[in-house]
């Protein structure tokens, strides 16, 4: 810069000097033709030596300073990149402020970047400063009460249906700016679907629906459902989507505000907890293998399934021999461990050979074995039945089992095919225990 511009008085700058003045002091300036997809640089200095090529695909331009995460140049996942056809279209003047991210560095540069579009040629000229570090560190502090009052919502847009048009578009993760995409509403459906979880997209589509929202939404009304979405790394999550009729006394204007919330954690914690109650509710508290209640209903499936299907399905009880026994002599509390040693063979078993297991009563259990006939059930017996005798139980060392073995009939009831396993227990007790008999 020559020391005469410097020098001028106030009144004697002209556009000539000014230019002058702004080109020495920008640290990039850009030229983009869309029709050609296509971007060169002009100027580059600082910190956009690196982070600007030379020349380069104007897609690509948009990708590196939009579409990475707000903290991170890590990139957005592939399908929120489809955006990136709308992002780059301006109309008139536009600005805004980025965090740029150069390779191998942490630290986010803030930049500041306006949009010059010409005229009539359909071009547009990028101007991009970056902030000296006090100006930084108080765009951060102001972002991080920003991201304070957005809490855990990740998108949020304006829709209008009448006009068929979005708007005021924010993607929180990417930048606490709202951007208009150029996007009708009718597209953003069709583009945001995909990124729903698959069983979620149909009741998506139907709860988006222009006509479903103009029939359901009264004005100023707010409703929401919970369902599952690809975040900006491209996994599913749960979230809130929530949409919000602008409060109008025009009953034509249907105008709404679309937000979706980060639901993840909370929906899991609820997810948990109803498991937990699901479990208390069909395993047997001191084995944790099926209940009566459960493995009696599990029983009727398999009748059922029987029934329906010319698949063999059979069912074996298992009886402790002597467990009275076993109480009387050690007590109860070892009788409670012999019972959880057992079910813990069995389960083990069970997955193994992939049956169900649960505890009828007492020291009385059934196994459930779909796709097996009456030949391989007796064989599978045989072999627990081994299993148990030759293990080593806490504090009583040896235990045997009778079991009673049953392949389902068609024309079974429930009781029928019940009181043949029932049987078939009691004939292996009779004849010395510690056997298996098929009936």
């Amino acid at each position: 810069m020559s020391a005469d511009i410097k020098n001028k008085s106030l009144y004697d700058y002209d556009v000539n000097d000014v230019s002058l003045l702004v080109g020495e002091n920008i640290d990039a300036v850009i030229v983009v033709d869309p029709s050609i997809d296509a971007y060169k640089t002009i100027v580059r200095r600082g910190m956009f030596e690196n982070f600007l090529k030379e020349s380069g695909i104007y897609h690509d331009l948009i990708l590196d300073l939009w579409f990475h995460f707000n903290d991170s140049n890590e990139k957005v996942s592939g399908d929120y990149q489809i955006f990136a056809d709308n992002t780059g279209v301006f109309k008139s003047k536009y600005s805004r402020r980025l965090n740029l991210f150069l390779e191998d560095e942490e630290k986010p540069h803030l930049v500041q970047l306006t949009v010059y579009p010409f005229d009539d040629a359909q071009k547009y000229i990028f101007i991009l400063d970056e902030f000296i570090d006090s100006e930084s560190l108080q765009e951060s502090l102001t972002s991080k009460k920003i991201n304070t009052i957005q809490g855990s919502y990740l998108f949020s847009m304006y829709i209008d249906l009448v006009q068929d048009t979005t708007s005021s578009i924010n993607v929180t993760e990417i930048s606490e700016d709202v951007v208009d995409y150029n996007l009708k509403y009718s597209d953003w459906r069709m583009m945001i679907v995909n990124m729903i979880w698959p069983e979620d997209q149909e009741q998506f589509l139907r709860r988006t629906d222009p006509e479903y929202l103009k029939k359901n939404f009264t004005p100023g009304r707010t409703s929401s459902y919970d369902c599952m979405m690809r975040n900006l790394e491209g996994n599913y999550i749960w979230v809130k989507l929530i949409f919000s009729r602008a409060k109008t006394y025009n009953e034509d204007d249907y105008r709404f505000v679309f937000m979706v919330q980060d639901n993840h954690e909370h929906s899991m914690e609820i997810m948990s907890t109803l498991q937990k109650y699901e479990e208390m509710a069909i395993k047997d508290p001191l084995t944790s293998v099926f209940n009566h209640g459960e493995i009696e209903s599990q029983f009727h499936n398999a009748l059922s399934f029987c029934q329906k299907n010319d698949t063999p399905v059979s069912v074996m009880m298992l009886d402790l021999d002597h467990f009275k026994a076993v109480n009387d002599n050690y007590g109860h509390s070892i009788g409670d461990k012999t019972l959880k040693h057992f079910a813990k063979i069995l389960m083990e078993f069970s997955v193994e050979k992939e049956t169900l297991v649960g505890r009828w009563g007492g020291e009385e259990f059934i196994i459930i074995c779909r796709g097996k006939n009456s030949a391989d059930a007796y064989e599978m017996a045989e072999a627990l039945r081994e299993k148990v005798a030759a293990d080593l139980f806490p504090d009583i060392c040896q235990i045997t089992c009778s079991i009673g073995v049953t392949e389902l009939k068609k024309d079974d009831t429930f009781l029928d095919a019940f009181n043949r396993i029932d049987k078939a227990v009691y004939e292996s007790k009779d004849k010395g225990r510690n056997r298996v008999t098929l009936l």
